[in-house]
């Protein structure tokens, strides 16, 4: 669950009385992007990802202007933009019109969760507007804090001062970041960043830090979030019909987190679990049709709705349905394998039988009562099955189900229609 830019992110400072860049969406009108150029001198044009897509101005993806015409040639250029990271290619919807901050220092700010510290950490550096990663180690301040305290004043002054931080920036920063710590606390996130942070000067040369970009990071299980009023489609990585459904069904328990891989890929992997996502995943490659974590031990009706529009979307073209996990402490997995049984009972009886292969992976409480559920289901329907418990390796498993499909695309799924007798 990630917000990135400022349409989302201003709404969002807006809570702590942070100062943020103006900001108009795709919907604004001629004359509401000439008066803000004519406020702010130019404004710059930002195609607008759903989800974090990274390094956009690097790719040519950022326009500026400074009067009406250039802002809408910009518009038009940026508006469907593509921008493709590595295997994954994101498409624009629509820009955000953001007005300039004049500033002569630039400020990179951050809190998140660090595994290292075991604590929220705060990342600072006078160097903003760049890739933290590009920096010298020695240009960023990483200071773990007490969550129970808070980010308090003192410590963005120790990083400031550690850092050796120009002083007319430092008590500015002081004054207003704490107020950041609110936004990341009160509202369930695991992650806050705003760079660049520009300091805008006033008519007596006093800095006010500006927010210039935003991106944060949602716990899932935290029900805080909620109180924020955002839409589902904010949190949304793609523009499909799948994953917007699946969006639909986000709650404070069990995960929804889905991501379609490679729309022609004939393996449907239902999975339980981040690391067996990482896992299957990775060794499936291209054969994957979606990316899934559907473990946190989701409620019966969840589970069943994730797997009905699972099975409407992909079930036709995949070769092998396969249920994976590891070995689960707190999940019950009747549950899970019950609502995904009913929903394959329901699909069929609605759109008819698909030639697929049932492979299933998995291992924790009521796993021997769940895989009955599903085997009761398999043999009625007439599906061929093979069934995986916590003592297998789940490499081997994953290769098995790679090398089931492989069979399929060599005959074995025109074999499967006709002994069930489809056409």
């Amino acid at each position: 669950m990630q917000i990135t830019g400022m349409l989302y992110g201003a709404k969002l400072l807006q809570f702590v009385g942070f100062p943020t860049a103006e900001v108009l969406g795709p919907a604004a009108t001629d004359d509401e992007i000439k008066a803000l150029i004519g406020k702010c001198g130019s404004v710059f044009v930002k195609p607008m990802f759903k989800g974090g897509v990274g390094k956009k101005g690097k790719a040519g993806l950022l326009g500026r202007a400074s009067d009406l015409r250039s802002a809408l040639q910009e518009k038009e250029r940026l508006y469907f933009a593509e921008h493709r990271v590595g295997d994954v290619t994101a498409k624009a919807n629509g820009v955000t019109f953001e007005g300039a901050v004049p500033a002569e220092h630039e400020v990179y700010f951050s809190i998140s969760d660090s595994t290292r510290f075991r604590a929220p950490t705060l990342t600072l550096s006078c160097e903003g507007g760049v890739d933290i990663e590009d920096l010298d180690p020695k240009l960023i301040a990483r200071i773990p804090f007490d969550p129970l305290t808070g980010l308090k004043a003192f410590v963005v002054a120790n990083a400031l001062c550690d850092l050796d931080a120009p002083k007319s920036v430092i008590s500015p920063l002081v004054q207003q970041l704490p107020k950041l710590w609110e936004l990341f606390h009160g509202f369930g996130m695991n992650t806050l960043e705003l760079n660049p942070l520009r300091m805008k000067p006033d008519g007596r040369g006093r800095l006010t830090p500006v927010a210039c970009d935003f991106k944060c990071g949602f716990d899932r299980d935290d029900v805080r979030s909620q109180r924020l009023g955002l839409p589902a489609q904010a949190f949304a990585a793609d523009h499909s019909d799948f994953e917007q459904e699946i969006n639909q069904l986000r709650t404070h328990q069990g995960q929804s987190d889905v991501y379609v891989i490679n729309p022609s890929g004939t393996i449907l992997a239902p999975t339980f679990g981040g690391g067996a996502n990482s896992l299957v995943t990775g060794m499936l490659g291209d054969d994957a049709i979606i990316s899934s974590d559907f473990g946190g031990n989701p409620p019966y009706e969840k589970m069943r709705d994730v797997a009905t529009i699972c099975f409407k979307h992909w079930l036709a073209q995949s070769n092998v349905l396969f249920i994976i996990g590891g070995k689960s402490n707190s999940t019950d997995i009747y549950e899970s394998f019950r609502a995904i049984a009913d929903a394959l009972r329901a699909h069929v009886s609605k759109r008819g039988l698909a030639p697929v292969f049932v492979v299933v992976g998995r291992g924790g409480p009521n796993v021997v009562r769940g895989m009955g559920a599903l085997r009761d289901t398999m043999s009625s329907l007439g599906l061929p099955y093979r069934m995986f418990g916590s003592d297998s390796d789940m490499s081997e498993v994953i290769e098995y189900a790679k090398r089931v499909d492989a069979f399929m695309k060599a005959g074995g799924r025109a074999q499967l229609a006709t002994r069930l007798g489809m056409a």
